[in-house]
């Protein structure tokens, strides 16, 4: 099943729950463009290969051009958001308890981005939507653990393979280019970089593009009053959240790209490119089988392993520990605020 860009503007313009669904999931994609997306592009701009404006542009592009692609590809990232938890029963409560879990993404999302922490906008999805079904059902039964499950073995895959990758290919990269002349090897990698750059962005379009569509249009389908297990993701719905998703780069982007690309590890640009390419690949195996894993998890412990390459030391691990415990506090935090916020909305209306 697919909705029509025209039909979706007409049902929008007759029906205030919709109007106010589809504003709060915008909001919550805007949200990920600043606090998730420049992760794609923090390594690139940390290591001056390409200046901020226009790696926020090319992160833009190729967000929509993942989405497109990996869609057309295996789109079961999107039907595993879709169908990780059970918003059915009364229509009404349902529709309150999703707009509840997207207000509390929101607020934990833009709590952590005050602070410059690149808290896991895959994971605040997750648990907030999580709460907000349990609290509809009033039990576990709103959560759907074959399909939840998936979200445990993205979160140690992508830590650990990103890791090891980033440790292996920029040991490779020093092994292959030992003789390099230090000024040559220094102008290819900046121009690596930026293809690296350009990978992460396409891959968090295939990853974090499919969640919120997911989500997107979970909203209209409940709405609508419809049950649909199977549906196709129109084209300008992949538009629309891949330029709102790049307007909230351009709005908030440097705090974050200053956290995992500065602050965290000093990189050269072979660095860079090396952890590009870990999380690019690592992205690119989770979505081709389907496991949603988070971008932000992905590409900072994949700067983790470059920079453990040269020596433990070369990583500050204050600010790794900070990462650390805002993503340990997403799950039952915003979990719980989800919950709550659900609670109060449909007790309010």
């Amino acid at each position: 099943m697919t909705i029509p860009f025209t039909d979706f503007l007409a049902q929008m313009l007759v029906s205030p729950m919709l109007a106010i669904t589809v504003a709060l999931t915008l909001g919550v994609i805007l949200v990920n463009g600043w606090t998730d997306a420049p992760n794609a592009i923090a390594t690139c701009v940390s290591t001056r290969s390409m200046r901020a404006k226009e790696a926020i542009v090319m992160a833009a592009i190729f967000n929509f051009l993942g989405v497109l692609v990996m869609t057309l590809i295996n789109s079961q990232v999107a039907m595993t958001i879709y169908n990780m938890v059970d918003f059915g029963g009364n229509t009404h409560e349902a529709i309150v308890a999703l707009c509840a879990a997207l207000f509390a993404i929101v607020t934990w999302a833009t709590a952590a981005w005050a602070f410059g922490i690149p808290t896991s906008e895959s994971h605040a999805l997750i648990a907030g939507l999580s709460g907000a079904a349990i609290a509809l059902h009033g039990s576990l039964n709103g959560i759907n653990f074959s399909e939840w499950v998936k979200v445990l073995y993205g979160l140690v895959f992508s830590s650990l393979l990103g890791f090891v990758l980033g440790f292996l290919i920029t040991r490779l990269i020093e092994a292959l280019c030992v003789n390099m002349e230090r000024r040559k090897a220094t102008r290819f990698f900046k121009n690596a970089q930026i293809m690296g750059g350009a990978g992460m962005a396409f891959m968090h379009g295939a990853q974090d593009g499919q969640k919120f569509i997911g989500v997107f249009l979970l909203g209209i389908f409940l709405v609508r009053g419809e049950n649909v297990s199977e549906f196709a993701i129109p084209i300008w719905l992949m538009i629309l959240c891949s330029l709102v998703m790049g307007l909230g780069t351009s709005i908030g982007g440097y705090r974050i790209i200053k956290s995992v690309g500065m602050d965290m590890v000093k990189l050269q640009p072979y660095q860079g490119f090396a952890a590009d390419s870990a999380a690019t690949v690592c992205l690119l195996v989770s979505s081709l089988t389907g496991v949603p894993v988070s971008t932000t998890h992905t590409k900072t412990t994949a700067i983790m392993g470059v920079g453990a390459a040269k020596r433990l030391s070369a990583v500050n691990w204050r600010i790794v520990g900070d990462m650390a415990m805002a993503w340990f506090l997403t799950f039952p935090g915003c979990g719980l605020l989800g919950f709550l916020m659900a609670k109060l909305f449909m007790y309010m209306f």
